[in-house]
C-alpha cells in the first residue's frame, strides 16, 4: 500500500508515553480512529481544551458530549494534565505501537518518478526481509532534484540510490584526492 502524506509527525517524549498508554488501554482502534476523525473534522476543540480561560469544568463535559464514551477518560486525563496540545502526536506514537504489534515497517520512497508495481514490490518484501516484518508500507514522494533513481529511508537507515547522491559521493571522493 503506497500512502502519500505532505508531513511526518515527530513526537515529543510525553506524547509517546501517553500514546503508549492509549494503545495499552485496549481501547478498540474505530474508537480511536473516530476520535482522531473528530479532532481532524473541528480543529477549533484542540484550541478549546488548550485555553486556560476556559474552565475545566466545561472541557470535562464537552469531552463527554463529543467522544466517544471509551475515549472519556483518556481524554480527560490529557486534558486535566494539559497535554491536549500533543494530540496529534499522540495519535501517531498510537498508530507507531499499533505498527510495531502488527510488525509492520513504514518506509518514505522520494524519487523523480513513481516506481512500477513490481519495484514497489520489490523493495516492500526487501524491507520485510530486512527488518523482520510482516508488511510494508512505503509512502512515495517526488523530488526533481534527485535527477533520477530514488532515496528509500526506513527507520534510521537510508539507501540513496539517487543520481544527485551518487555524483555527491563522486565529487566528495574526488575532492579528497
Amino acid at each position: 500500500m503506497t500512502m502519500q502524506t505532505d508531513k511526518e509527525i515527530r513526537c515529543s517524549s510525553p506524547a509517546v508515553s501517553y500514546g503508549k498508554v492509549l494503545f495499552e488501554l485496549q481501547i478498540p482502534e474505530e474508537y480511536v480512529q473516530e476520535t482522531r476523525e473528530i479532532f481532524k473534522a473541528v480543529p477549533d476543540l484542540a484550541e478549546l481544551f488548550m485555553n486556560p480561560t476556559v474552565p475545566m469544568k466545561k472541557k470535562l463535559k464537552v469531552i463527554d458530549r463529543v467522544f466517544p464514551e471509551e475515549m472519556h477518560n483518556f481524554l480527560k486525563t490529557a486534558c486535566r494534565n494539559h497535554r491536549m496540545d500533543l494530540i496529534e502526536e499522540i495519535f501517531a506514537a498510537y498508530d507507531t505501537c499499533i505498527d510495531q504489534r502488527d510488525k509492520v515497517i513504514n518506509a518514505v520512497l522520494t524519487c523523480t518518478a513513481a516506481p512500477s508495481e513490481e519495484q514497489k514490490k520489490g523493495m516492500e518484501k526487501f524491507l520485510c526481509r530486512k527488518y523482520g516484518a510482516c508488511k510494508a508500507q512505503i509512502d512515495v514522494r517526488f523530488d526533481v532534484d534527485l535527477l533520477g533513481g530514488f532515496i528509500l529511508r526506513a527507520g534510521s537507515d537510508e539507501y540513496d540510490w539517487s543520481v544527485k547522491g551518487r555524483l555527491d559521493r563522486l565529487a566528495q571522493t574526488l575532492g579528497a584526492q
